[in-house]
């Protein structure tokens, strides 16, 4: 049967099936954008994150240097000081 018009019979079913893929599809993307925005929301929240991590780390690795030449010095001046001991 060749339908040549949306008002047939031939077409009902499918323009009941697309209302209703269209609902579907409607409810889906807008639960795909939630998700999306709150993925963003993340990843920007974990950059800032990262990039205060990365300056605490800098800071601590600078700490640790100076303390490894406070103790390197600390320890020579124990050396020379057994040394002097009779």
């Amino acid at each position: 049967m060749y339908c040549n018009t949306l008002k047939n019979d031939c077409y009902l079913l499918t323009i009941i099936n697309f209302l209703n893929y269209s609902g579907h599809m409607d409810a889906d993307l807008k639960v795909l954008e939630e998700k999306l925005a709150r993925l963003l929301s993340l990843y920007s929240d974990l950059r800032v994150e990262n990039a205060a991590l990365r300056q605490s780390l800098s800071a601590m690795e600078s700490d640790t240097a100076l303390l490894k030449a406070s103790m390197a010095q600390a320890s020579a001046r124990i050396e020379a000081l057994m040394q002097s001991l009779p």
